[in-house]
Order: C-alpha cells, then sequence, then structure tokens
C-alpha cells in the first residue's frame, strides 16, 4: 500500500453501447388503435345505457307501461300480467328504442312487452309516437299500438300523454 492503484479501464465488466446493435422500434400504432376503439366502444355502450335508463325512469315510459296494463283489448291477447320485457345483457331492464323529446315536443319509443297468456308467454313490440304541434298543447298521439308476435295489431286506447 505504498502508491496509488492501478487505473482499470471503465468498462471492464460491461462493454460500452456503441458495440452492440440498438434494438428495433416497435409498431404503436396497431396497440394506439385498439386502445382507441376499444374505449369508443365503451364510450358509446356506456351513453345507450345511460340514456336506456333515463327513458325507464320518465313519466312517459310509467304512463305507456300504465296505459298498456290498463288496456282490455290488449288483456285478450297477452293476457292478464303485461310486463315490459326484460333483457337480460341490461340486468333485468327492458331495452327502450326511440327518443323522449319533450321540450321539443316529439316522443317516439319502442320496446317489446309480455303477457302471461297461454303456455309460453305471449309477446310483441309495442310503438308509440305523439307529437305537440307548439307550446301550450297537449301532445296529440299519433301511433299506440302493440304487434304481437302471432302477427295480431292491437291498436291501444288511451289519453294523450
Amino acid at each position: 500500500f505504498n502508491g496509488p492503484s492501478r487505473p482499470r479501464p471503465y468498462y471492464a465488466k460491461h462493454p460500452p453501447f456503441k458495440t452492440r446493435e440498438l434494438p428495433k422500434p416497435t409498431k404503436t400504432w396497431p396497440y394506439m388503435l385498439a386502445a382507441g376503439l376499444f374505449c369508443t366502444s365503451l364510450g358509446y355502450l356506456f351513453m345507450k345505457h345511460v340514456t336506456n335508463q333515463e327513458m325507464l325512469s320518465s313519466s312517459v315510459f310509467r304512463s305507456i307501461v300504465r296505459s298498456v296494463k290498463e288496456d282490455p283489448e290488449l288483456r285478450e291477447h297477452l293476457g292478464e300480467a303485461i310486463r315490459p320485457q326484460a333483457e337480460w345483457w341490461l340486468n333485468g331492464d327492458p331495452s327502450v328504442t326511440g327518443h323522449i323529446n319533450q321540450l321539443a315536443g316529439n316522443i317516439d319509443v319502442s320496446f317489446r312487452i309480455r303477457g302471461s297468456k297461454g303456455v309460453f308467454s305471449c309477446s310483441g313490440t309495442l310503438y308509440f309516437t305523439s307529437i305537440r304541434k307548439e307550446k301550450g298543447v297537449p301532445f296529440t298521439i299519433i301511433r299506440f299500438k302493440v304487434i304481437c308476435d302471432d302477427g295480431a295489431v292491437v291498436h291501444v286506447n288511451a289519453s294523450p300523454v
């Protein structure tokens, strides 16, 4: 230990990076495209679910279901226990298509209903369309009918919504 230590090369154990090849960069655009499509479809499904829940909780939907349950001609075709048909992919809620826009004065919805008549439950599709020509005037029902799966068309009688 009478003098300084002998200098050694710094990269003795690990060679410098100049001697080895750099890895080729991977293409990231396919992953970004897949992530973008996934996020877009997830957002679409979320908005579809939210608007369906909004229509299910509206007073218009409840009024339509009440009118359908009270209609005697529809009870003859579908049975006593008339209710909206539940969908498994909506966690037991019915699927309502169309739109409810009371401020603009137009309502156009359709959904499946089910009854209790027969061995197998009878079902059909309900169509409801109503417009309001101007503010302060009650809605005019244009279409309020049920097309049963057996082909029968039942026009539901109801007062304006």
